[in-house]
């Protein structure tokens, strides 16, 4: 439970900045990264993600950022880790392979 408002730092030098700043702040811990699908392309692209969870839920909104289809994701290979099934959603966890 969190108490007060939890601290933000807004970082304008991209995203490998982002990244440093966050482990740094984690002093060896894992750092999550969360997002849009937009800045989950980013980090996947950029070789900065160990490992990718997706929490699939089959509601069509009609528009929409798809996450995988971008050519800068070609080199990207994923390997399935864990699938649970759960009432509505699906969670997914892939490594990524290096």
């Amino acid at each position: 439970m969190l108490h007060g408002d939890p601290p933000f730092t807004f970082v304008t030098e991209g995203i490998r900045a982002a990244l440093e700043m966050a482990q740094q702040a984690a002093a060896g811990k894992d750092v999550l990264v969360g997002g849009s699908a937009s800045a989950a392309k980013q980090y996947l692209a950029a070789g900065l993600l160990d490992q990718i969870d997706i929490h699939l839920v089959p509601v069509f909104l009609g528009e929409g950022l798809r996450v995988f289809d971008d050519a800068a994701l070609s080199g990207v290979t994923l390997e399935q880790v864990r699938v649970v099934e759960a009432h509505g959603v699906t969670h997914l966890r892939f490594r990524v392979v290096r």
